[in-house]
């Protein structure tokens, strides 16, 4: 059995993913970045082959994307990230009987994505954040360590909110943070909060889609996409569904190993697939 890796090395996690020769993906794991990418990368990447029982001569194909992407020597090459994650939304889109995906919100650790397809999935127009962390998955860590929460516990406590939320008017992270811990003190519910921190990202995702548009259907990913509060909001704020695959935090790793695939076959004459 042949396999074909994706490596997405974002900001704040290290995400794997092998595909096999029909581009079905068999197995992924998340790992934090840390300081030493390509280090971190290789340990990621071995633990995996280790764990699944796959030999590093298996893996006939290695692509990297992301921020790191360039530091990951194992590589046989790089792609961009909206490229890799454009080509993953829409093979799990097609796989999921969704194959219509025109818009792509991807929320990182350290920016934020909206990236728009044409009627043939290639890229049309993205707009991107990565200037401010506020709207990314870091503006979510940094809000709940003040409200002494586990990142993955905003979305149920953004939904057991009695009253509307809370309205967070800044829109730096320095500020942003010192007004929840304000709002906090002042006595506001915790649910409020957090559903008004939500929806402050959910409203700069919409400022970031306006430059070029939004057009149905809507894929929502990257690690923030397993937040179902913020889900809520985004939908409110867009005024339309959003489809979020099972694993939205591999979506760009993903569509890197399928190019993978895609480059050694055409290197090794099989390129028709």
């Amino acid at each position: 059995m042949s396999y074909f890796a994706g490596i997405d090395i974002g900001s704040t996690a290290i995400k794997i993913v092998l595909c096999n020769e029909d581009g079905q993906l068999v197995c992924h794991v998340n790992f934090p970045t840390g300081s030493h990418f390509h280090q971190n990368a290789m340990t990621a990447f071995t633990g995996l082959l280790a764990e699944e029982g796959i030999n590093r001569s298996q893996v006939n194909y290695i692509l990297a994307t992301g921020y790191g992407r360039k530091l990951f020597r194992e590589a046989d090459d790089t792609i961009s990230e909206i490229t890799a994650n454009s080509i993953g939304a829409q093979k799990i889109g097609n796989n999921n009987g969704n194959g219509t995906v025109r818009t792509i919100i991807n929320i990182g650790g350290q920016d934020l994505k909206v990236i728009l397809l044409d009627n043939e999935g290639h890229v049309k127009n993205f707009s991107m954040n990565d200037k401010c962390a506020a709207g990314t998955g870091r503006f979510l860590e940094m809000s709940a360590r003040n409200m002494e929460m586990d990142v993955t516990e905003l979305g149920d406590c953004h939904l057991s909110a009695k009253d509307a939320p809370i309205t967070i008017n800044s829109t730096c992270t320095v500020f942003a943070e010192s007004e929840i811990i304000s709002l906090l003190a002042n006595g506001h519910g915790r649910p409020e909060v957090v559903a008004g921190i939500h929806y402050s990202i959910a409203r700069r995702v919409v400022r970031l889609a306006k430059r070029h548009g939004v057009e149905d259907d809507v894929f929502f990913d990257g690690g923030p996409a397993l937040n179902k509060g913020l889900i809520e909001a985004l939908e409110n704020e867009l005024m339309r569904p959003l489809y979020v695959p099972e694993l939205p935090q591999v979506t760009t790793a993903y569509g890197a190993a399928l190019l993978a695939r895609e480059n050694f076959q055409y290197a090794n004459g099989d390129g028709n697939d």
